[in-house]
């Protein structure tokens, strides 16, 4: 297990929320931050703080991904066109480990990641093995046939924690779902409140 997934609940109790909305996350058990000085009462953010927070929390919602990567996604989302935020949100939904997650193949975003890797997963029926892949519209991510019965994705599937956007198609028989169009933020079934808005002000100081 990777230091990054064996800290994953860290990010939850360290920005104060449940950031995937998970019934059994420790964070609803421990409500603060962790280290010895996490039950400490909460200092108020300067405006800045704020927009670090939020830049911290969309960033752990996706896995926790690189700061160069999140930053590269900004920088390519201010050059497109309409939206900075809603553009920014836009690619993260894209990339092939949230759309793994989105379609309730695996249980989280970390474990979307590692299933990838391993190889588990085709899109338009070939073996892609990077999470961040770009899904495009109308693309076809399915699990390959050997892996459909494994507990995990079975387990998935069955959990009532989590629906199928409407940005995409899903067919659990056949562990195959299209992706259909890119969400804007109002589409994203985000568990807590994100602000974009505040990661690009946070990016472009």
């Amino acid at each position: 297990m990777t230091k990054r997934v064996s800290s994953k609940e860290k990010i939850s109790r360290r920005l104060g929320v449940n950031l995937w909305g998970r019934a059994k996350s420790p964070f609803n058990r421990r409500g603060y931050g962790p280290g010895q000085h996490g039950q400490a009462r909460r200092r108020k953010l300067s405006d800045f703080g704020v927009q670090l927070q939020a830049k911290q929390k969309l960033k752990g919602y996706y896995g926790n991904i690189t700061e160069r990567q999140f930053r590269r996604y900004y920088e390519e989302a201010s050059r497109g066109k309409g939206d900075t935020g809603e553009k920014l949100i836009e690619l993260l939904e894209r990339r092939l480990d949230a759309v793994t997650y989105r379609m309730k193949f695996v249980p989280t975003v970390f474990a979307s990641r590692q299933f990838i890797s391993h190889g588990h997963i085709h899109v338009n029926g070939k073996r892609v093995t990077i999470p961040s892949y770009r899904v495009k519209d109308g693309d076809v991510v399915e699990i390959k046939e050997k892996s459909r019965e494994l507990p995990l994705v079975l387990d998935a599937v069955e959990s009532p924690e989590r629906d199928v956007p409407g940005y995409m198609e899903v067919d659990h028989n056949k562990m195959r779902g299209t992706f259909v169009r890119g969400p804007g933020l109002d589409d994203v079934p985000y568990p807590v409140h994100m602000e974009p808005n505040l990661v690009i002000e946070f990016y472009s100081r």
